[in-house]
């Protein structure tokens, strides 16, 4: 019969790079994220253990669906992710980053519970947490969320409605 057809084979790059070349030829995938704030603290949200970037913590959010704008996206996310209705209240400058299986741009919003709206509630997560931005960095964070952690560091520190408008002073 022949040789067995692994002997064959063209010699692959590292999977890394492979990834990183198809990372490179598609548009980088749209995720909203939620920097949710309450008396001078941020809800963040724990992924769950069978997902992708299992148990780590995150800014709730998700993907932005084609013809939906990211503040709706952000809106409909949270509602999905925490049952809970949020004010979008101004945007933090966007990221990319590159995961093994895509590159996302990430496209933060500062926000605030709505008047009248429920507790978050973790349905799509296995756990929540209000933090004080001193305590964020106790907290094992996924990758593309430092940058959001280093804009609330350095950027304006502007009132929020419903916030405490101290966000993460240097």
């Amino acid at each position: 019969m022949g040789a067995p057809a692994s002997r064959f084979k063209l010699p692959q790059e590292p999977r890394s790079k492979r990834h990183a070349a198809v990372r490179q030829n598609t548009p980088p995938l749209p995720v909203v994220a939620a920097v949710i704030e309450r008396d001078g603290r941020v809800l963040i949200a724990r992924r769950p253990a069978h997902k992708r970037q299992a148990l780590k913590w995150e800014f709730p959010g998700g993907k932005v669906e084609p013809g939906e704008t990211p503040e709706a996206a952000l809106v409909r996310e949270i509602n999905e992710e925490l049952s809970c209705e949020i004010r979008v209240i101004r945007p933090l400058p966007r990221s990319l980053h590159a995961y093994d299986w895509a590159t996302i741009e990430l496209i933060p919003f500062v926000c605030c519970l709505a008047p009248g709206s429920p507790e978050p509630r973790a349905l799509e997560h296995s756990a929540i947490a209000w933090v004080r931005p001193a305590e964020i960095h106790g907290y094992d964070l996924a990758a593309a969320d430092l940058p959001v952690v280093e804009a609330l560091r350095t950027g304006p520190k502007l009132p929020a409605p419903g916030g405490s408008g101290a966000l993460f002073p240097a």
